[in-house]
């Protein structure tokens, strides 16, 4: 099942891709081609995830015609990271989270199961 959704997510992840390519040219035989590309890579995925693969497909295509795809600027991922430290009770624990998101390198992939940020706090030792 975790294979089925990562497959389902990584598939969904290019169409947005190739979607905005596709929205950006504007130009009718680019969207048709990119649909070709998108079709073209559900063929690569398990069995169980290739008729949502391919849905996904015609629906990015029909959005890119119509204008309606979009990709989210840069201010909305940083959005979406400091309202994941909502999630913390105090203060302190928001203001570390906010300050992983802001300033800590990155390690990981999504494909791999998730994106680490590692900060060190120094707390001086008790007497």
């Amino acid at each position: 099942m975790a294979l089925s959704r990562l497959t389902t997510v990584a598939c969904s992840a290019a169409l947005l891709m190739f979607g905005a390519a596709a929205q950006a040219a504007g130009n009718t035989g680019e969207v048709r081609s990119n649909f070709q590309q998108e079709r073209a890579s559900c063929a690569h995925v398990p069995e169980a995830s290739r008729a949502p693969c391919l849905r996904e497909a015609g629906a990015a295509a029909q959005a890119a015609r119509n204008g309606q795809l979009t990709s989210p600027g840069d201010s909305t991922y940083q959005q979406n990271a400091m309202a994941r430290c909502e999630v913390f009770k105090t203060q302190q624990d928001k203001a570390d989270c906010q300050a992983r998101m802001r300033n800590s390198a990155a390690s990981g992939s999504v494909e791999g199961g998730g994106v680490l940020r590692e900060a060190t706090t120094l707390v001086p030792a008790s007497r």
